[in-house]
């Protein structure tokens, strides 16, 4: 007999909702005015295009730890990293975070060669475009603005999806008010508001995390006990086996589709970091002694952050759906967390799911708005519009850059939500756009031996290759093109992006 679909029903009102999305943005709004005024009343710091951009290159580690955590705890790293679990069992928590946490560790040699190498420099652009000329650095600025693109928009329509489903806000308002509050104090406090909000939505995340965690595993009335949630699992494994793993189990490492998910996490991730512009900026704006280890902190404190998530709140999903399963729409949208989470707390879990993608969504936004800024406004306006440009005309880009920014994206990420592609299938989409330009991006700094040629056109050559094997894969493999055929789980086009 065919099981039944879950019907998801918000629990929260939609006032709650615009109350979260609002106040709380204009909370942070305040707190970093309050900031700013005492940074310039008490140590007389003034906001220069420098400060805004570069925080005045003296971050120490620990902050910078924070801010790598917060800028890699995307909505995506909590939503999609339950999906997985919940779709493969407790191999997927493994893999989404071992996947995921590689590129950060290998980013602090990055982080070290560009502080060696261009100790003055605003972005890593930049960099490109003092070695190798006009046309490299129009090609990574490309590519670059192509990933800031995609991870924005990731954080929008994942974000947007979970608040709709636990407050019935709409999608689209969502998208348009989620960005107001980041754009205010982004403004007020340039790329030093983010390292002091990074902390402070770090630490909320993680509570939150806890929260949940201590409810499956020891409070719990249906649950309550690793012991429990073992038999739970295998239970579920009885009643809905999955297809690739060792006897259709949950409970085994043992995963075809798990395996075939962690190669596109793994080669897709490293366009997300080795790309974005903001990891370069927190790598400029730490102290030269503290940019190595700053990144290497973060990297490993990241792991336990979608692990712990996942197998909490993607195992909880299966162990308490019963026969009511989440449609495979609701399971790329992202709502395997918040479907656990009211399982587990009820109107609590609706409250702190809602709280702690707020926190995710506007914490790696805020260092999407400075990484974009920092491009429009050094290797855009300034390299090629106004050369000339200094002090108050730089930081007035800056803001203006960041306000553009913000509405684009909103416009962007509604037109996914009406054209069906929620923030699963982009995820996947993100490796076969970006990967290509990873390596000759990464040994700009570290090979003398890479000449420009290889550089302009290895990114473009390999993004042809993946979009041509991506489509032709999904066309061969199922008979049409279409938006699920497009966002299944095909490794080989992102291999042959990067090699």
């Amino acid at each position: 007999m065919a099981e039944d679909v879950a019907r998801f029903v918000a629990p929260l009102s939609q006032g709650f909702g615009y109350g979260i999305i609002i106040g709380l943005g204009f909370a942070f709004a305040l707190l970093m005015v309050f900031i700013t005024w005492a940074l310039k009343r008490y140590q007389y710091e003034v906001q220069t295009s420098e400060m805004f951009s570069t925080a005045g290159r003296s971050v120490k580690s620990g902050l910078v730890a924070a801010a790598v955590v917060s800028s890699w705890t995307w909505a995506a790293t909590l939503l999609q990293s339950s999906a997985v679990a919940y779709q493969y069992g407790v191999s997927g928590p493994f893999f989404y975070a071992s996947g995921a946490v590689v590129q950060i560790i290998l980013f602090a040699t990055l982080a070290i060669e560009l502080k060696r190498r261009a100790p003055n420099a605003h972005t890593f652009l930049e960099v490109i475009r003092a070695r190798y000329g006009t046309t490299v650095h129009c090609v990574f600025i490309v590519f670059c603005l192509m990933t800031n693109t995609l991870v924005t928009a990731m954080l929008l329509t994942g974000g947007s999806a979970v608040l709709t489903s636990l407050t019935g806000v709409h999608t689209a308002a969502a998208c348009f008010l989620l960005p107001i509050g980041v754009v205010l104090y982004t403004l007020f406090g340039g790329i030093k508001a983010t390292f002091i909000t990074d902390y402070l939505h770090t630490v909320v995340i993680i509570v939150v995390i806890f929260i949940f965690a201590f409810s499956a595993y020891a409070t719990n009335d249906t649950l309550g006990s690793p012991g429990a949630v073992y038999d739970a699992l295998v239970a579920a494994s009885t009643r809905h086996p999955v297809e690739g793993n060792a006897q259709g189990s949950y409970l085994t490492m043992r995963s075809k589709e798990g395996g075939i998910f962690w190669v596109i996490n793994l080669v897709g991730n490293f366009g997300t970091v080795f790309l974005d512009n903001g990891y370069y900026n927190k790598a400029i704006a730490a102290s030269p002694v503290h940019a190595f280890p700053g990144y290497v902190i973060g990297g490993l404190c990241w792991f336990a952050i979608p692990w712990l998530c996942a197998t909490t709140m993607g195992i909880s999903a299966l162990t308490l759906e019963g026969s009511q399963r989440l449609s495979s729409d609701d399971v790329t949208a992202g709502l395997v967390l918040p479907f656990a989470a009211v399982k587990l707390l009820g109107y609590s879990g609706a409250v702190c799911t809602t709280l702690m993608i707020f926190m995710a969504v506007t914490s790696a936004f805020s260092a999407q708005l400075i990484a974009v800024s920092s491009i429009l406004t050094y290797d855009i306006y300034q390299a090629y519009i106004n050369p000339d440009a200094k002090g108050k005309t730089l930081v007035w880009v800056s803001h203006m850059s960041c306000i553009f920014w913000a509405v684009v994206m909103a416009g962007f990420a509604t037109g996914l939500y009406y054209a069906g592609i929620g923030m699963g299938y982009l995820y996947l989409l993100m490796g076969v756009i970006i990967s290509s330009a990873v390596f000759p991006g990464a040994m700009t700094l570290v090979w003398k031996g890479q000449n420009w040629i290889a550089a302009a056109a290895s990114p473009v050559l390999g993004l042809a290759v993946s979009l041509i094997a991506w489509l032709v894969t999904a066309k061969t493999e199922s008979g049409v093109l279409t938006v699920a055929t497009t966002g299944a789980k095909y490794p080989f086009p992102l291999l042959l992006s990067t090699f």
